[in-house]
């Protein structure tokens, strides 16, 4: 069965319409086609965050992401001319 990626601003809503509902989280993730589990991750990792949160928290995670990057490619940078350095001497 192919998994279905939800957007941070999707699993938000899910969150709070589950809040708003009397059901049951079994009953609740049937009717979603999502399993206990991952509603109680969901709830751990997004629990008190609203929309302009999440997107935010996107937006950090791809600034890390190309920050991280970044800074692979300088080390390797470094590295290649420490070796050329090395080479000279």
């Amino acid at each position: 069965m192919k998994q279905k990626r939800h957007k941070p601003e999707e699993v938000i809503r899910l969150l709070r319409e589950h809040d708003a509902s009397g059901l049951t989280q079994e009953d609740f993730c049937r009717q979603k086609q999502i399993s206990v589990a991952t509603l109680n991750r969901w709830r751990k990792k997004y629990g008190q965050m609203d929309e302009a949160d999440a997107k935010r928290l996107k937006a950090l995670e791809k600034e890390n992401a190309e920050l991280k990057k970044m800074y692979a490619e300088a080390m390797l940078g470094n590295k290649i001319l420490k070796e050329a350095l090395e080479k000279k001497l």
